[in-house]
Parts: structure tokens; sequence; C-alpha cells
């Protein structure tokens, strides 16, 4: 379970946040990034201007592009063995979440997560603020903010910074994805 960890990072096509404009995902194994994944994805639903600035991500660009029904099967083997992660993972578990239940997905009820903005406040509490922009510059991490796949690599690299600090099994929380939200630690007990 510790050896594994699918760090993913999605954008979204307005402020629903319940459908999924685009995909990153890399897989890190015993420390290494072995996978990556990148796709458009067309949400089918209208987009806001400010998600279009932010992302880059137009109507048109997503137009011919895959739904996430026709998507999830080839993103479910990659998401199904390990530890998800993200950069307020609380934000990506919830687009998923709410993505899955829009279009009547059937998954797995709860899954273990990690947060490396989390995870940054407490192993580098001298950081300015957690935002993914400003850890990954004192990183030196490549990032193109608000690209998904470069900020599932940076959010990856910050993961392999922490791994090597130390064990991370105490910051691994759980999903519930029937109630789009974070077990307290008296739930989770009941699933260990």
């Amino acid at each position: 379970m510790f050896d594994r960890y699918v760090v993913f990072d999605v954008e979204t096509p307005n402020s629903r946040n319940d459908r999924i404009s685009a995909i990153g995902l890399v897989v890190v194994e015993d420390g290494e990034l072995t996978t990556d994944f990148y796709t458009l994805v067309n949400p089918e639903t209208d987009f806001d201007a400010f998600n279009i600035n932010l992302t880059g991500i137009t109507p048109r660009m997503v137009r011919n592009q895959p739904t996430f029904p026709v998507l999830w099967e080839l993103l479910r083997p990659l998401l199904e063995r390990g530890t998800l992660c993200a950069h307020n993972a609380p934000f990506d578990l919830g687009v998923l979440g709410r993505c899955l239940q829009d279009y009547g997905i059937e998954w797995t009820p709860r899954r273990s997560y990690v947060c490396t903005c989390q995870i940054g406040r407490r192993l580098l509490p001298g950081a300015p603020n957690h935002k993914l922009d400003t850890l990954a510059s004192m990183l030196d991490l490549p990032l193109r903010h608000h690209n998904a796949l470069s900020d599932a690599k940076a959010c990856a690299g910050l993961l392999q910074y922490y791994l090597r600090e130390g064990d991370l099994r105490r910051f691994v929380k759980e999903y519930d994805f029937s109630n789009l939200r974070t077990l307290g630690l008296e739930q989770r007990s009941e699933i260990t």
C-alpha cells in the first residue's frame, strides 16, 4: 500500500466542480516515477470564463475528446492500487467523486490518500505558503501551473521529497466517496 502512490490532478470547466476538463496522473512506485498519463476530457457541460482563463482549456479544445465514462476504463486500473495523492487532495478527490456520482459510475466507497499540501504544512513550516507553485519553486521542481500533468508531476516531486524525509503513514487519511468527505479517525478505525 505504501510503496505505490497514484498522484493526480484535475482541471474543471466551471465552479460546480462536478466534471473534469483535464486529468494528469503520475504513478510513484518505491519512490520512483514509473508512469504518467494526461488527457483532455469532454465534460459535457458549460465552461466558466474564470476556469478558461485559469487553465487555458476551452470548450472547442475538448469538443472531440473522450468523455469521463470512456476514460474511466483507462483510469480505473491506474487508480485501483496504491495510495492516492494530490495537492489539496480533498478538492481533487471531491471532483472525482462528484464526477463518478454524476455519471452513475460505481467505484470503491473508500480510499486511502495523502495530501502534499497538508504534509508540506508539517514538513516545510517555514514556507511562505503551501500552494503548489510556491513549494515547487522552493524545491526547484518544474511546473506549468494549472496544466494537470505538470501539476501532477510537481506534486509527485513533492511526494518524492517528503518520502526521503521519512515514513508518511502518519499523513494517510481515508476518503469516503459515498459521502464526498474525509473520514475522521473514529470512522477510519472501523475499516482498518
